[in-house]
């Protein structure tokens, strides 16, 4: 696809059929440091690599490879190609790409949409102040020289809008091909929007401001496809 990003041409999400997804998630789930590597890719505020999880439980590159394997077979974490550093071959990392609200025991997405609800209604502030201020408190756990696209392409992952990235020169498009907030959505679109907006907002501002958000485009939320513009930084 033309204006696909490296990361995107290299990922290989490894979706089975929706009627034996569950069974191969639970079977992939079942051994425990394999469970362990899926919570610690979930939880992460920014993609991760082999490395940082062969440090993280003393496993051997060959050992985490394996479960990160079986991991992507069963439709629970995305592998893609990360950013060039300069050296070398760009490394590979993981996601999650896990897309049913609270399947094993990853928080629902809706949780952290009614708490900024409520925030909207007691505070009385538009949704998309109280977006961008959710955005900056996450962005404040997203490790220092993240890149801020990564950050807010693992955040749309994590909450289950299966973000597809589309890079252009000095832009990026972060398309949306999946509206976890579908029936919401539908009826409040102008409220769930903006505070997705602000989210987004908060978190470019937060991971060091070498990324503007300039525009969300709404599509109808039962077809997806909503496109977050981005605008990257002269260096």
């Amino acid at each position: 696809m033309a204006g696909m990003s490296k990361g995107t041409a290299g990922r290989r999400s490894g979706r089975p059929e929706r009627d034996t997804t569950v069974p191969r998630q639970a079977k992939a789930l079942g051994d425990p440091t394999r469970h362990a590597i899926f919570r610690a890719v979930a939880d992460a505020p920014s993609p991760v690599d082999v490395a940082t999880l062969t440090a993280r439980f003393e496993l051997n590159h060959n050992a985490v490879r394996q479960h990160l394997a079986k991991l992507c077979a069963a439709g629970l974490v995305v592998e893609e190609v990360g950013p060039s550093t300069g050296r070398g071959r760009p490394r590979l990392q993981y996601r999650p790409a896990l897309v049913t609200s609270g399947d094993w025991g990853i928080p629902s997405p809706y949780e952290h949409l009614a708490v900024m609800l409520v925030e909207a209604l007691r505070s009385g502030r538009s949704p998309r102040e109280v977006g961008a201020e959710a955005g900056r408190q996450l962005a404040a756990k997203v490790p220092g020289g993240v890149d801020p696209v990564e950050a807010l392409e693992t955040f749309a992952a994590q909450r289950g809008f299966e973000p597809r990235r589309v890079e252009r020169r000095g832009s990026v498009d972060l398309v949306l091909d999946r509206c976890p907030f579908q029936v919401t959505a539908s009826i409040a679109p102008d409220v769930i929007c903006q505070l997705h907006l602000g989210l987004a907002e908060g978190i470019a501002e937060a991971t060091g401001g070498s990324v503007e958000v300039t525009e969300l485009i709404a599509r109808d939320p039962r077809r997806a496809g909503c496109r977050l513009k981005l605008t990257r930084a002269p260096d």
